[in-house]
């Protein structure tokens, strides 16, 4: 008789690079496999609720396209053709490869790059440890969170906001920049809970119809990088109609009087021309918030990946400083929480090993740092060892065709540490088996809430998959990288962070599950005063030293406007380049993650750009026609998707499709900028002005190339 197999709900928390960090209980099937993934009821912020990508995790982690081995390159980069080794002489080529680059061109030659493919602190930043002590380049992680939380942190002088659980308590919920049906679903589970309890206004502003548009009472849609306009035009209003609070500006805010001066000129009319908005949307705009003091605004990146999106992104934060909002549960704004943790990652990281002198490398240059531009390099020696963990920079950096050429040299060793054969990875000559989260320790915090969490093995990697902290370790070894974090296990490392951050021991968390480290509502809401030292509200911040995480000012920063503002350092539309192109988030993709799994390939069908009809009509495109989009970086072809929830002139490509998805191989960020934003860098992917053509494609591309896969001819 077969038995039934034994299915155990244990707790877990998802690693992937969304604000939601969501709390997770995952059916562990006879200890061996995993079944369905759901939300823990018992995390108050995650509340039972997560994204269907996530609830179908065992599509990802029983995935047979997933790398099982250590594999070294035999045919030309990109080929796929690559043989079966064990890990010790994998692990030996990479420190011979490591030690010849420094060796030859000093230690800065060789550049360990990483990003957010898990958000676990051990595998995710332990990287840095090994960095450190071998005194290899910095990296200066600009890709996501350097222009959004600059902009909030310019005004509130810490990265902290209104409990986002009080989305619940609000009267009005302002969504701005993010679309959380595809990206942060818990945003809408406490928003939602508003409407149906409290009869709460939900406001989106966005740039296209998309799927949390069509839940607002109030949609508002601007045209790309024009926020920083209605934002302007809101504070008119409010001044103008009595609806600032006066004495909450005088008590905490810096220049409130030059403030509603600098706006006596920015008003609806003004503001209608920039954003494509009417004047009569934006002065109910301002009415309703102005009117409604428990207003919660839920600020996300999307509107600040555009070249003036710091500027935007302080000046859409200012609104709750001018109506008071701070002072009501319910109200104030919430961007990102990741500044209440505090956590100490001198052991993760070995913070007692970095040398100052050492260069700090863009990560989101990487294409011009792997091409040898002088500045890129700070004048340095050039790249010609790389160790890449968690991130897939082939498919996800800006300047793609800079990328692909920089990591076709034959000059450059790289050594990928990956789960799936990623474009990246068939660039590396080293290809490294990893884990995935349930396959290892690990802690972590969520940016998007307030609480932190362990997440445990729960069962045993497939292969011989390892985890990073086991790289670290085995290349420690031979490159003669010398620290105590190398000789302790992932759990040890977990109790030091916590112990030393001030959170406890990991025993007394896992006992916990998770921990609420949510700051009094005083504090929360500023009402002890902002992060600056005088307590006040920066309406007007000294761009140059926002205390925000930086690599010094860069990009045009001394040219950035004093007051909130509109200013238009954007990539405008031309007579040659007449779109603007954004490129969105998908809801089944996470960045390049889950483009391996069949469902979410399923539903997203293939590489698409959303147009507006009658610019299509202008062209002679019709709905499903191939089209190609091109600029001074390069072209791409997609199918075009007529849809009318966009702007004229404004185009719309979500999700992170391959490179491989797209005729001859040239993905979406071929067409996106990697120039420094000023004041602290930051990759503006939202921001590309484009022509638009319909494109005569030979039929045999009429394949299905979204489904087509690169599998490693590995010998085993």
């Amino acid at each position: 008789m077969n038995q039934a197999p034994r299915i155990e709900r244990r707790s877990s928390v998802c690693p992937h690079d969304c604000p939601s960090v969501c709390s997770l209980e995952v059916e562990v099937i006879d200890g061996r496999s995993i079944g369905r993934v759901h939300g823990a009821k018992s995390n108050s912020y995650t509340a039972g609720v997560i994204c269907a990508k996530v609830a179908r995790y065992a599509e990802r982690i029983h995935n047979p396209d997933r790398l099982l081995y250590p594999m070294r390159r035999t045919g030309p980069k990109g080929s796929g053709q690559f043989e079966r080794i064990s890990w010790d002489e994998a692990l030996d080529i990479v420190a011979e490869k490591f030690l010849e680059a420094e060796r030859d061109f000093g230690s800065e030659s060789v550049w360990p790059y990483y990003y957010a493919g898990t958000m676990g602190f051990v595998m995710r930043d332990g990287i840095n440890r090994l960095r450190h002590v071998k005194k290899y380049s910095g990296q200066y992680s600009t890709i996501c969170t350097a222009m959004s939380w600059t902009g909030y942190v310019a005004g509130t002088g810490h990265l902290r906001g209104s409990d986002p659980r009080e989305m619940a308590v609000s009267d009005c919920i302002v969504i701005w920049g993010t679309n959380p049906v595809h990206t942060q679903v818990n945003v809408m589970t406490h928003a939602m809970k508003a409407r149906k309890e409290r009869g709460a206004k939900l406001v989106v502003i966005d740039i296209y119809q998309n799927a949390t548009m069509k839940q607002a009472d109030m949609a508002l849609l601007v045209k790309p990088g024009t926020d920083g306009a209605l934002a302007c035009a809101v504070m008119h209003v409010l001044f103008r109609d009595g609806l600032a609070d006066r004495e909450y500006l005088e008590r905490y805010t810096d220049h409130p009087q030059g403030l509603e001066e600098h706006l006596k000129t920015r008003d609806p009319a003004w503001a209608s021309a920039i954003t494509g908005l009417s004047v009569e949307e934006i002065e109910a705009f301002a009415r309703l918030v102005g009117t409604t003091k428990r207003t919660f605004f839920r600020l996300g990146y999307g509107f600040a990946r555009q070249r003036n999106g710091v500027v935007n992104m302080h000046a859409a934060a200012s609104i709750p400083a001018v109506t008071g909002a701070w002072q009501y549960e319910g109200g104030g704004a919430f961007h990102s929480n990741s500044g209440i943790f505090h956590w100490n990652k001198a052991l993760i990281e070995g913070h007692d090993a970095i040398d100052p002198a050492i260069r700090i490398l863009d990560q989101s240059q990487i294409g011009r740092v792997l091409t040898g531009d002088a500045e890129a390099l700070h004048n340095g020696p050039p790249v010609k060892a790389m160790l890449i963990q968690n991130t897939n920079p082939v498919s996800v950096a800006p300047e793609q065709e800079l990328v692909k050429r920089g990591f076709s040299r034959e000059d450059l060793f790289v050594c990928v540490h990956e789960q799936f054969m990623t474009e990246t990875a068939l660039m590396a000559d080293i290809v490294l088996p990893a884990t995935m989260f349930m396959e290892h320790d690990d802690l972590y915090s969520g940016g998007g809430h307030q609480h932190f969490q362990v997440g445990p093995k729960l069962i045993d990697p497939p292969g011989e998959c390892r985890s990073n902290h086991e790289v670290f370790r085995g290349l420690a070894t031979r490159l003669g990288a010398e620290h105590r974090g190398f000789a302790m296990e992932p759990r040890e490392i977990i109790d030091w962070t916590l112990r030393n951050s001030g959170w406890g021991s990991l025993e007394e968390l896992e006992a916990r599950i998770h921990f609420d480290a949510q700051p009094p509502f005083e504090e929360a809401h500023f009402l002890r005063g902002f992060g600056y030292p005088d307590g006040k509200f920066r309406f007007r911040p000294d761009w140059a030293s926002v205390p925000s995480y930086n690599n010094g000012a860069m990009g045009p920063w001394a040219e950035m406007p004093s007051f909130p503002d509109h200013w238009g350092v954007i990539e405008a539309a031309t007579e040659e380049h007449p779109f603007r192109l954004a490129t969105s988030p998908a809801r089944n993709f996470l960045n390049s993650s889950f483009t391996e799994t069949p469902t979410s390939l399923d539903k997203e069908r293939r590489p698409e750009v959303m147009i507006h009809p009658l610019d299509a009509e202008r062209q002679g495109i019709t709905d499903g026609d191939w089209v190609k989009l091109r600029n001074h970086r390069g072209e791409v072809y997609l199918r075009a998707r007529l849809f009318d929830g966009v702007r004229r002139g404004v185009l719309i490509a979500e999700g992170i499709w391959p490179n491989a998805a797209h005729p001859f191989g040239r993905g979406i960020n071929t067409l996106t900028g990697g120039d420094q934003v000023a004041p602290y860098g930051g990759a503006a992917f939202h921001d590309n002005r484009v022509a638009l053509e319909k494109a005569d494609l030979d039929p045999a591309l009429e394949l299905p190339l979204a489904r087509k896969h690169h599998r490693a001819e590995a010998v085993v």
